[in-house]
């Protein structure tokens, strides 16, 4: 499969001072040393819990942040240090929806001057059939061309949503970073949200990271998933593999805390215990080693580089 991009040892620590009483300066670490591939057509999930850093690497594959060392390679070019021109050509090729559909939209602008407004900006078309996309846009994601004159305020949650779709295709773009796109939505609004990115998806050959919380939404829509932990990638596979057989013991957390609709099927609950800890002053070794049930002497010692097993399956565990 062809990459279309490349993730090396990404890096964002953020300068604190004077944290607490304490005088030196410190860094959080929300990403540390994250790597992966996103291959051309595919969905690529990224999941975990709030604070782990999979919205902080979502904003540095869109540029909208600057890592702090590590490479984004997009067609075979380091994407990072692109200034000016350069760097708005790369806003044609990869682009991001916001978790929140309303602070995403600007309230004083109609639906249409909204989608339209990227397309002014990258001189996508001529002036004249600026109109013509707009309409056509608004019809792929379900809306009627009516609602071009309406403004944000006008619209319930999914259908925000819609128009944030509608604009980040405004561009044509390779890329979609889809931050958290339906956690503000209900779970019937959800799933049209999912079943609309995975229609427009074939229609326009896309390619999404797909960062949420749970395990559960991206399994509808991703072919592989990443699981993140404390700034760290603790766990990547296909959705097949990563679903029947969990490596991490924290991968094998989240999936037993998916609900299960029948309430006579009983299901082993994994219940972990204390509290993520903070990422100014991460647990040595392991990340995870201060909650996991399978915790090992090495693990409070020596920290787990990502390992690939079988059918390409990585995780970072001493178990393996």
């Amino acid at each position: 499969m062809e990459a279309l991009l490349q993730v090396k040892n990404l890096k964002q620590y953020f300068h604190v001072e004077n944290v607490f009483l304490s005088q030196k300066n410190s860094y959080v670490k929300a990403v540390d040393d994250v790597s992966f591939d996103i291959y051309k057509g595919e969905t690529l999930g990224l999941v975990g819990e709030s604070g782990c850093g999979k919205s902080t690497t979502g904003k540095m594959l869109v540029n909208l942040l600057k890592p702090t060392s590590g490479e984004v390679i997009f067609q075979g070019q380091d994407i990072c240090n692109l200034k000016g021109s350069k760097k708005r050509s790369l806003s044609k090729e990869i682009q991001i929806i916001f978790q929140d559909p309303y602070a995403s939209l600007n309230p004083r602008m109609t639906i249409g001057d909204i989608i339209a407004e990227p397309m002014k900006i990258n001189n996508i078309c001529l002036k004249g059939e600026i109109e013509k996309n707009v309409l056509r846009l608004l019809d792929c994601v379900g809306l009627s061309s009516y609602h071009r004159n309406r403004f944000p305020h006008e619209f319930s949650g999914g259908q925000r949503q819609r128009v944030g779709i509608a604009r980040a295709l405004a561009v044509n773009p390779s890329l979609i970073i889809c931050d958290e796109p339906v956690s503000a939505l209900d779970v019937s609004i959800q799933a049209q949200v999912l079943n609309l990115l995975k229609d427009l998806q074939k229609e326009f050959d896309l390619t999404y990271l797909f960062i949420a919380h749970g395990l559960n939404v991206v399994k509808h829509i991703s072919d592989r998933v990443g699981v993140m932990y404390l700034g760290k990638l603790v766990e990547l596979a296909d959705d097949k593999n990563l679903y029947s057989d969990p490596k991490h013991p924290y991968t094998q957390a989240l999936l037993s805390a998916i609900p299960v609709p029948d309430p006579k099927k009983k299901k082993n609950r994994i219940i972990l215990k204390g509290d993520v800890p903070s990422p100014l002053n991460p647990p040595k070794g392991c990340r995870f080693h201060t909650r996991c049930f399978k915790c090992m002497d090495i693990c409070k010692e020596k920290e787990p580089l990502l390992k690939t097993l079988d059918n390409s399956h990585q995780v970072a565990c001493h178990l393996y």
